[in-house]
């Protein structure tokens, strides 16, 4: 049997299903999304409209053969369109957003009413959500003592990517990003060495490979300057500042090479704190042995808080998507 029939022969499987139940039974809508990390984010997303008369329920696009990523989900369920009121597709916009349909995927992203996309670029950019990640930090080491300002150092973490970010973006709409990659823009986008109580020569560094990097893509391309203005004011207009260009570098880059070394530093310095607290205490000897084995046995995983953390549902990225979502049930 053909992927093609397979994919429709699903949604009408799942339009009888809704059919034969009870006219008080609630209504079915099945989400496809990418991968196991994905099930937690789009149950976040989808919540919210579940009521007495709908519900979601949010999987895998193959239990047959294990097929994961974003174009298993696209071909699964884009050709020939067998999306529709009871199944759709859940995806990360990744440069799709950014790229505004001028390849057949971010046609297929951006194009189906069935579709809906992440906005920023990933569901990982969600998590790093800076606005966020104090609360982050006080649940990986219960410590609520603000030492490190995240909304200012990713806003100058941003404007420091920022230039070069629409080159990158430039680069892949035209069609010549073997020339500059999202690889390539990963590793100048990347702090090195980062110090929580001077964190300034380590944006200082990025500004300093983003400035060499457009010095040597200005001298390659000296007739781009017209196409950049013109992709600069676009992806302005798409939502991206120079102040929130994080949220749209790739999601994976931010997570591991940019905000759990961060995060680990600061909250390093959070338990450290909170553990020379107890040790002067005024106590006796087994209290504070017990007081510190309470403390050490409460601590959290960086990475899986990170992974839990919901504080994105703030952001106007994150409204946007769910806009998306409210317009789809409004339709039927």
């Amino acid at each position: 049997m053909g992927r093609r029939l397979k994919d429709n022969l699903n949604s009408k499987y799942f339009e009888a299903a809704n059919a034969l139940t009870s006219k008080k039974a609630r209504h079915r809508i099945v989400a496809y999304v990418e991968s196991y990390d994905d099930i937690y984010f789009w149950r976040t997303v989808l919540s919210e409209f579940e009521d007495d008369k709908r519900y979601f329920e949010v999987m895998l696009p193959s239990k047959a053969n294990l097929t994961r990523g974003k174009k298993s989900v696209l071909m699964n369920f884009l050709e020939g369109e067998p999306l529709g009121k009871d199944m759709i597709a859940c995806v990360d916009a990744d440069y799709d957003y950014m790229i505004q349909g001028r390849t057949a995927q971010s046609k297929r992203v951006l194009g189906s009413t069935y579709v809906f996309h992440t906005y920023v670029y990933a569901i990982e950019n969600y998590q790093c959500y800076a606005p966020s990640l104090h609360n982050v930090c006080v649940s990986v080491t219960l410590n609520d003592h603000r030492i490190f300002d995240f909304r200012e150092y990713f806003q100058q973490f941003s404007e420091a990517l920022f230039p070069l970010f629409v080159w990158s973006v430039m680069f892949y709409r035209n069609g010549n990003y073997p020339k500059f990659s999202i690889t390539d823009f990963n590793r100048i986008a990347d702090p090195g060495g980062f110090n929580v109580q001077d964190p300034e020569p380590s944006i200082a560094n990025v500004r300093r490979k983003v400035h060499t990097k457009i010095n040597e893509l200005q001298r390659q391309y000296p007739d781009a300057k017209e196409e950049y203005l013109a992709t600069k004011e676009d992806i302005k207009a798409l939502g991206v500042t120079p102040q929130t260009t994080y949220l749209y570098i790739q999601g994976h880059h931010l997570f591991d090479t940019v905000v759990s070394p961060i995060m680990t530093k600061v909250c390093n310095l959070l338990r450290q704190e909170r553990q020379n607290e107890i040790y002067h205490a005024s106590a006796h000897k087994t209290q504070k042995s017990n007081e510190m084995s309470c403390y050490e046995n409460s601590l959290q995983d960086i990475k899986v808080m990170l992974k839990k953390n919901s504080g994105y549902m703030m952001s106007e990225q994150f409204r946007r998507l769910q806009e998306d979502v409210r317009k789809y049930l409004e339709k039927g």
